[in-house]
This record gives C-alpha cells, sequence and structure tokens, in this order.
C-alpha cells in the first residue's frame, strides 16, 4: 500500500474494522484489514525511528493506545482468522509473532504491559491452535491452565469442545469440572462473551447431539438461538436454525412455541425496520 495511504489512515478507525469484521466472521476481510493495520502502524514505527537516528523531533500521531498494541492486535486478528478457517499452521505463526513484542525499541512501563499481555493470549491461543490440529494429548494440560486463569475459561471451553467434536472425545468430566463456571455464563452482557456463550451453547448442543442427549440439544440450541439474535448475526441464527430442524423430533411442544415465537418476533423485526426504511425515504 502506498506511503501516502497509509498515512491518511487511523490505526484506531482500522482496530474498529477488524472487530466488526470479526464480529460478523468475515474473515477474508480480517486477514485484509489485519495487514493493512500492520502496515500502517509499520509506518509509524519506521519514521519514529528514522526521526530518532536523525536527531529530528519525533512526530506525533494520535493514539488511543500504546504502539506496540497495534503491531499484537493485527497479528492476533490475523491469526484468529487462520485458526477459524483451520489454517492451523498459519494461525500457529501469528502467534509466534504476538509472543514476543519486545523487539520493539525505547518501550516504556505500559509498552511492556502491552507485550506481558500479548504474551499471555499467544500462549493461551497456542494451546487452542496445538488441539484444535490434532495434539489431543495436551487437554489434560489446558484444563490445568484453565483452572489457574478463570477468565479464559469461556474461550477454553469453546476449544475443548471444538475438539471433543472432530477428534470424538468425552469431555463429560471436563464439563463437570467447571460446572460452576459454566452456571455464571448466562450473567455476562458485553458482546465478546456473548459471542463466545452463543458459541459454547452451539457446539455443546451439537456434542450432545453426537451423543444422543437430544432433549439437552434441542434446549441448548434454543438458547443459542436467542444469543444469535441477540447478537444480530444472521450467520449464527440460520445455523441454529438448521440445528433446531434437525433435532425437532426431539422437541418438547413447548420447545417447538419457543421457536416459532423467535421466528415470528424476527418477522415482525423485519417489517418494523421495513417501514422505518421506507417512511424515511418517503419523508
Amino acid at each position: 500500500m502506498r506511503t501516502s495511504i497509509l498515512k491518511s489512515l487511523k490505526p484506531d478507525i482500522i482496530v474498529e474494522m477488524l472487530e466488526m469484521a470479526v464480529a460478523f466472521e468475515n474473515w477474508k476481510k480480517v486477514m485484509e484489514t489485519a495487514d493493512i493495520l500492520y502496515q500502517c502502524v509499520q509506518r509509524i514505527y519506521e519514521e519514529r525511528q528514522y526521526h530518532k537516528a536523525m536527531q529530528l523531533p519525533i512526530p506525533n500521531v494520535n493514539l488511543e493506545r500504546p504502539l506496540v498494541y497495534y503491531f499484537g492486535f493485527s497479528h492476533l486478528m490475523c491469526g484468529m482468522a487462520h485458526q477459524n478457517q483451520s489454517a492451523y499452521e498459519q494461525a500457529r505463526e501469528c502467534i509466534y509473532k504476538y509472543a514476543e513484542l519486545g523487539w520493539m525499541e525505547d518501550l516504556k512501563e505500559e509498552d511492556n504491559q502491552v507485550v506481558e499481555e500479548f504474551r499471555f493470549l499467544a500462549k493461551t491461543n497456542l494451546y487452542a491452535v496445538n488441539i484444535l490440529s490434532g495434539n489431543i494429548e495436551l487437554v489434560e494440560e489446558y484444563v490445568a491452565f484453565l483452572q489457574d486463569n478463570l477468565e479464559e475459561i469461556l474461550p477454553g471451553l469453546n476449544t475443548i469442545l471444538q475438539a471433543a467434536l472432530m477428534y470424538h472425545l468425552d469431555v463429560a468430566d471436563i464439563l463437570h469440572t467447571f460446572a460452576k463456571q459454566i452456571d455464571e455464563f448466562e450473567s455476562y452482557e458485553d458482546a465478546e462473551n456473548v459471542s463466545y456463550y452463543y458459541s459454547y451453547c452451539y457446539h455443546l448442543a451439537l456434542y450432545y447431539r453426537k451423543y444422543n442427549r437430544l432433549r439437552d440439544a434441542v434446549r441448548l440450541t434454543l438458547q443459542a438461538m436467542q444469543l444469535a439474535d441477540q447478537s444480530g448475526i444472521d450467520g449464527h441464527f440460520k445455523k441454529c436454525i438448521a440445528l433446531f430442524e434437525s433435532l425437532r423430533e426431539s422437541a418438547t411442544t413447548e420447545q417447538i412455541s419457543e421457536y416459532r415465537q423467535m421466528l415470528m418476533q424476527c418477522l415482525d423485526d423485519y417489517e418494523t425496520n421495513r417501514h422505518s426504511i421506507v417512511k424515511s425515504v418517503n419523508e
């Protein structure tokens, strides 16, 4: 990308674009935008180093976070995109890049805190990538890691459930181990945790369907549908509809009624939004 274009870009705006692309699971867009973010902050860093070497005043760039954050975030998002497309080797390469960001010069205390945060993320995400790529012997070690880092339990259980579906693992004991924490998932309200909770419910429903716990699978599918609707991600909602239909024969009358009510609510919301758009155009 040309330097003139890079100079006009704002790293914090690119971060927002990345977060939006991740929310809608547009992984191609995530990788493209992560690359733009990396090029943008690389230009800023090189310009700073040049001015320092030439003993010139360091250009001031208005950033909400330390510059090192944007390097780490670009690699983190690119790794996430690769992981969600099952490109595990490429995901590892991204993880190694944000595992050690101490190569940057002139890091201050707040910069080093960011470096440590990304080092921790690299550790937990490397567990996930290695397990999903087939190193299931790491599951026990990963569970111990999660017990020491309770904030990672929700995304960690997502990883374990996905691995269970891929490699035919029985993870009932692991779910029992974290039963207390699982009970707290419903209280989460921030967008990131709601997204993780949707994924947890959806994958656990698939897991229960596989092991013929069909009533539990239906219950979790409906819960996942509610979370998908709350998040406003149509792709998630469609997957839940497909899963519910595959389980319909095992659903109770009450569950079918709840399912229909959610679908009807979607139609009502669509009509309301359509009329609002038409009204605003006419005005």
